[in-house]
């Protein structure tokens, strides 16, 4: 797999090259921030201490203006995968048990979540192909399966208890599909005539809500405009009453007490 990855990331290069009329170290923010805004004079998204910045949310911002940015963003995916599984994770087999022993902590995380590190196994991709191989590299002991098992959308589930907010309440009651029925209260249709990507658009919608997302960060999120994501984030809060009187609750009370 790391031949055939490297053959890719020369693929990819050779591309980035044409595309970008020069050659230039790609893994170097600086270099790569003087191709883009200054070379091909794409928008400045984001500056930081050092200079113009070339995150994944500005790549992804500006991959729908030059073509050259995908390819980027795939380059800098690969490297990733190469160095941080592909070619690591095979030095860290143990040679008796012939498994990967990672260490799980309980108490690093500020949310209270479990986090793994020495290797971080709890992060291995899934939604590129590349991605997905790396997967099926771990494999269950003979007559053992591997098993995964998710709660389904725990964490609305928990805003309606908390909240009490009973449109949200009877959502979950009546095994409606949640990110729909937000929708046809973002939108103002029928729920039976939502679309995917109107579901999709939602879905964003209630799990940002839940983490503080503003209307800048939803607009950058979706890809539409500030007003746009201020009606979207309106028309929520008209629809589920009782969530946006528990989150200004929450805010009185850390206001008050930390």
């Amino acid at each position: 797999m790391s031949q055939q990855v490297d053959t890719r990331l020369g693929e990819l290069k050779k591309t980035i090259y044409n595309l970008s009329g020069t050659e230039f170290n790609i893994n170097s923010p600086k270099q790569l921030s003087v191709m883009l805004f200054e070379r091909l004079k794409l928008p400045v998204i984001k500056k930081t201490k050092t200079g113009y910045s070339t995150n994944a949310d500005v790549l992804n911002t500006l991959a729908p203006q030059h073509k050259v940015v995908s390819f980027i963003l795939e380059y800098r995916e690969l490297g990733k995968l190469k160095n941080t599984y592909i070619d690591k994770l095979p030095f860290l087999v143990n040679s008796k048990t012939r498994r990967i022993h990672t260490s799980f902590h309980q108490t690093v995380t500020s949310t209270g979540r479990l986090s793994s590190s020495e290797p971080n196994l709890q992060n291995i991709p899934t939604r590129t192909k590349v991605g997905r191989e790396i997967r099926k590299a771990f494999i269950a002991e003979e007559r053992l399966v591997l098993l995964s098992a998710d709660y389904s959308q725990i964490e609305l589930r928990i805003l309606a208890h908390l909240s009490r907010d009973e449109n949200l309440f009877n959502a979950f009651k009546n095994d409606e599909d949640i990110h729909a029925h937000t929708a046809s209260g973002i939108f103002g249709l029928d729920q039976n005539i939502i679309s995917k990507q109107m579901r999709r658009m939602a879905k964003v919608i209630n799990f940002g809500i839940i983490y503080g997302m503003s209307s800048y960060g939803l607009a950058r999120n979706l890809g539409i405009g500030r007003e746009e994501a201020e009606k979207y984030i309106n028309n929520y809060f008209f629809r589920y009453q009782g969530v946006k009187k528990y989150i200004e609750r929450e805010k009185e009370e850390a206001r008050k007490n930390g």
